[in-house]
């Protein structure tokens, strides 16, 4: 049978785990210090600096020099992908196993990033909710009804519930971690379009993160308030 061998090549620097502790540190996108990531994992400098050259030559992490000192970030927005699938793996895994406690996000992430197709972290979970407490949404299992009230409100922020799927159209994602439930499928692919075009949110080129502006903060929070 034939694979992939880079499969294997980068299972291998990944089952590490001070390896895949600094990875995650940076998978809001953001750029850190070694002297910094060795901190955060509790290695010393030249134990970090044995990994993050590993992690470099393996196309995973790019740096920059800045004087003596070297910084480093995701080379790929790829990368963070493929992390967070892991994570999101270590939740459903069958079986009498003992799970790790999942490693907490980065600020950015926690606070409104890309699950998938749609919105995702607290953010997102606040709207899931106030949508929930105005009934504008019904739950059923994993899947979401759309009341005669919430099709009239979205309606009239130009998302059109009656051209979705019946079932698949109207999802409920746990996202990676498990705790915050937010809208997923076609509705929630149709809330992140609308608060992207608006302005409300902006992509981060590096990131799953995601920015709020302060109007857009100030729109969304107001959505199913009354």
């Amino acid at each position: 049978m034939e694979y992939a061998p880079c499969i294997s090549r980068i299972a291998t620097l990944l089952a590490d785990p001070k390896r895949s502790a600094m990875l995650w540190a940076l998978i809001d996108g953001g750029t850190r210090g070694a002297e910094e990531l060795a901190n955060l994992v509790g290695v010393t400098p030249s134990s970090a600096s044995a990994h993050l050259a590993r992690l470099s030559s393996a196309g995973l992490l790019k740096f920059e020099a800045r004087g003596r000192k070297r910084f480093f970030k995701l080379a790929a927005p790829e990368v963070g992908a493929a992390v967070e699938a892991l994570v999101s793996v270590s939740r459903v895994r069958a079986g009498p196993v003992k799970r790790e406690p999942l490693p907490r996000a980065p600020a950015a992430m926690r606070r409104a990033c890309r699950c998938g197709e749609h919105l995702g972290g607290e953010l997102a979970a606040e709207v899931y909710q106030r949508m929930l407490v105005a009934q504008w949404l019904m739950p059923r299992g994993e899947y979401l009804d759309i009341t005669q009230k919430g099709t009239v409100h979205l309606a009239s922020m130009g998302i059109y519930p009656e051209a979705f799927a019946t079932r698949d159209g109207h999802a409920v994602c746990s996202g990676w971690d498990g705790e915050r439930a937010h809208i997923g499928g076609v509705l929630g692919t149709s809330l992140i379009k609308l608060f992207m075009q608006s302005g409300w949110v902006r992509e981060h080129k590096e990131s799953r993160a995601l920015l709020v502006t302060e109007a857009g903060m100030l729109r969304i929070r107001s959505i199913a308030s009354q």
